[in-house]
């Protein structure tokens, strides 16, 4: 992603985007942090980290964009991945339980959870904004299709649409929304009022040479 933005960006490893973030936006709270990731990454091998993520509510933006299968390495199920798609690395579907990441990030504590659609770029631009501009962790989910290895996603450009409300800043009404959506409602959903996690930073006690001597044989 920093490759297409007017930006200085970091590739970690797969998974840990928002460790690296977390600690960066830590030590230096003056900048902006978006991070990016996918639904692979983001809630299977990153999951935990996505959690506690939402749980610290460090100032930064995560964008995720969901497909609901494994886009870039042949067409594996996701977590977001229906239970009973069918696929050749799937027959017959998982039978799994699908990942619900909006009301993950409202239980685990993010203060501001939003839908958006890669159909829509100046629609995802606006939520992206303001979920820069809103304090706290911020989760965004970009419905991206996938019609490499899912076709069927194309329909998605008719499904999408604006949420029929406005958002909510009670977690507990928005978690009632987003459980009885069909997945498709787009907008901010839900927008709180946490006070973001930053400790304080100041000058360091010790200098590197000190502590080496504390390892010194």
């Amino acid at each position: 992603i920093p490759a297409y933005t007017n930006c200085y960006g970091f590739h970690g490893v797969h998974g840990r985007s928002l460790a690296a973030a977390s600690g960066l936006k830590l030590a230096r709270p003056d900048l902006t942090v978006v991070v990016a990731s996918g639904d692979g990454d983001g809630f299977s091998i990153g999951g935990n980290h996505f959690l506690h993520g939402c749980r610290r509510n460090v100032d930064l933006t995560y964008v995720v964009m969901d497909n609901h299968v494994y886009g870039m390495t042949k067409g594996q199920p996701s977590p977001t991945t229906e239970p009973d798609w069918d696929s050749k690395l799937s027959p017959g579907g998982t039978g799994l339980r699908t990942f619900h990441p909006l009301v993950i990030a409202l239980a685990a504590g993010a203060n501001f959870v939003a839908r958006a659609f890669a159909g829509d770029p100046n629609g995802t631009a606006d939520i992206i904004a303001e979920a820069i501009r809103t304090p706290g962790f911020s989760f965004v989910e970009i419905l991206s299709p996938c019609v490499t290895f899912r076709p069927e996603q194309r329909e998605w450009k008719q499904l999408a649409r604006p949420a029929p409300v406005t958002y909510t800043d009670d977690a507990a009404r928005a978690a009632r929304r987003i459980m009885t959506d069909d997945g498709f409602n787009i907008g901010v959903l839900y927008k709180g009022d946490r006070k973001p996690y930053q400790p304080p930073i100041g000058k360091g006690k010790k200098r590197p040479s000190d502590l080496e001597t504390e390892f010194a044989l």
